[in-house]
């Protein structure tokens, strides 16, 4: 055996080897590069490398009664050598009796414990340690070199080499070397990876942030004066720095999405990106793809790896917007994710452990749906652990003004024109209407009235009739009505006109405007009748 400044004789240019090493940067090629390179010369039986890492496939494990907790273990991640028993053997298998080795358990399991090494370089008496005495001596075995991969104090692995000539001291320390130099570049893809996740997560969040904001016309930010409105600014309190799982109730155009932002806005993951999905407007067949990701070629369509909603919300919040519109059939597995904390991505069988606080929506009765079997009862349960009603428009008339000032600003800027002034009369208007498209409705109206108004007083097109809630009898079908029934409905029509106009006759807005009529015919009108102006 040569000395230990020159190149030993059992390693093929180990100078070399240690230049590659650092110049890997994905952890399978690393990993195959270092067995493969030590095992290349005829001197070396077996090359094995283990790493530290969680616990799986205990059920399997020959090793399971000698792990003390099961928590972590030294996996087999990359094995090359040759047999002169049977040549035809694969060595290179991961899957073998020693795949698996407990922490503190045998020989290589003490060196991930201890951090240190475990070195016979002259086998001539067995230690007691070898697990298979016939295969040290058919093979021919002679020397064993098992080093600890470390890494500013941590064991990240343990290398074992198994030589057919004794093992120098010149061999051991460029063994040691090459062991040093591997937890650093085995640390290194460790770190460059994270970098890569990161990176590649913040590409797609932000790709998503976009294709939000390019579609994004929500209401802004909780707008009103409203007791109602207060109340549920109230809950958002109590509830927002919480983990707890919220279903935000209400009519469609409410501003569910609103309660939403609001609630993580005010939670301790403001810092993490809200995610939004609408369940109603995904396809049934990419209900799971869209939740979940996929892998490439995990479907036809499939061209690249994609996370899910899940993946994106991780450490942030998922809204899962029209939640009672998710498939029934599909649901069970939305509630195995809510419940575990894990999912898998279509076409791959790694499990990923997410942490999503979660913030649901409907229109819907969930309640009444579950019990008509339409929505699982289990599911109801985990997502209404704390509901919010955000209630309609007409319950909370206050906030009509100023969310109508909000949306006069808002569309103004985005069609380039002079705001209009919104009127006290247009205001009182907009507040006696009862809103049936709710707040949606309303940021429609006025940015159709900013359109038709073009500067000066907003000219506000209600196509509704006003005071729905008390509408005028109607004669039902084949009724014929007396001359005076048809007098009292013509005065109650132009009693609402003149309501709607708070009093004004001629002019934009006015009673006779809204009636069609000329101011002249309308004054003569309500003469005739004794209905005076207020």
């Amino acid at each position: 055996m040569p000395s230990r400044d020159e190149n030993p004789t059992l390693l093929d240019d180990p100078k070399s080897l240690l230049l590659e090493l650092a110049q890997q940067r994905e952890l399978p090629q690393l990993l195959d590069l270092l067995v493969s390179r030590i095992a290349a010369s005829d001197q070396i039986a077996l090359a094995r490398l283990w790493l530290v890492r969680p616990g799986e496939g205990c059920e399997t494990c020959p090793m399971r009664d000698e792990c003390p907790d099961r928590s972590q273990c030294l996996h087999l991640v990359a094995s090359s050598g040759r047999s002169v028993v049977d040549p035809s053997q694969d060595l290179s298998r991961l899957d073998g009796r020693f795949r698996r080795f407990p922490i503190g358990v045998r020989k290589v399991g003490r060196i991930a414990m201890t951090g240190e090494a475990i070195e016979a370089p002259d086998m001539a008496e067995l230690p007691s340690w070898v697990a298979q005495p016939a295969w040290v001596r058919d093979e021919g075995i002679i020397g064993f070199a098992g080093q600890p991969l470390s890494h500013h104090g941590m064991v990240l692995g343990v290398l074992g080499v198994f030589t057919r000539a004794r093992i120098g001291e010149g061999c051991l320390d460029w063994l040691r070397m090459i062991a040093d130099h591997a937890a650093v570049a085995i640390a290194h893809t460790h770190a460059w990876e994270e970098v890569e996740r990161l990176r590649k997560r913040l590409e797609e969040e932000n790709e998503y942030l976009q294709q939000e904001a390019a579609a994004e016309q929500g209401f802004g930010e909780m707008l009103g004066v409203s007791p109602a409105l207060r109340n549920v600014s109230q809950q958002i309190d109590l509830v927002a720095p919480t983990d707890s799982t919220v279903l935000i109730l209400g009519e469609s155009g409410v501003g569910k999405e609103v309660v939403a932002r609001e609630v993580h806005r005010r939670s301790n993951r403001a810092d993490r990106p809200l995610i939004k999905v609408n369940c109603a407007a995904i396809p049934r067949e990419l209900f799971e793809s869209e939740f979940f990701g996929h892998i490439q070629g995990a479907f036809t369509g499939a061209l690249r790896d994609r996370a899910g909603r899940f993946e994106l919300a991780d450490g942030g919040t998922l809204f899962l917007d029209e939640v009672g519109e998710v498939p029934l059939d599909l649901q069970s597995k939305l509630l195995r994710v809510l419940q575990e904390g894990e999912i898998e991505r279509i076409g791959e069988e790694q499990t990923r452990r997410v942490d999503v606080r979660i913030i649901a929506a409907t229109n819907r009765d969930l309640r009444e749906e579950s019990r008509q079997k339409r929505f699982r009862e289990d599911l109801y349960y985990r997502l209404s652990v704390f509901p919010i009603e955000m209630p309609p428009l007409r319950q909370r008339r206050d906030d009509v003004a100023v969310l109508a000032e909000h949306f006069l600003r808002q569309a103004s800027q985005r069609l380039a024109t002079e705001p209009p002034r919104l009127t006290t009369a247009v205001s009182r208007r907009l507040e006696r209407y009862d809103w049936p498209g709710n707040v949606r409705e309303l940021q429609h109206v006025i940015e159709r009235a900013v359109i038709l108004s073009r500067g000066g007083a907003l000219r506000v097109d209600l196509r509704e009739p006003t005071n729905r809630s008390q509408p005028s009898p109607a004669p039902a079908e084949g009724e014929i009505l007396t001359d005076a029934q048809i007098r009292q409905l013509e005065r109650d029509n132009l009693e609402r006109a003149l309501r709607a106009s708070d009093g004004k006759i001629h002019g934009p807005e006015g009673a006779a405007e809204l009636l069609g009529v000329k101011p002249t015919t309308l004054s003569s009108r309500l003469r005739a009748m004794g209905i005076k102006r207020r």
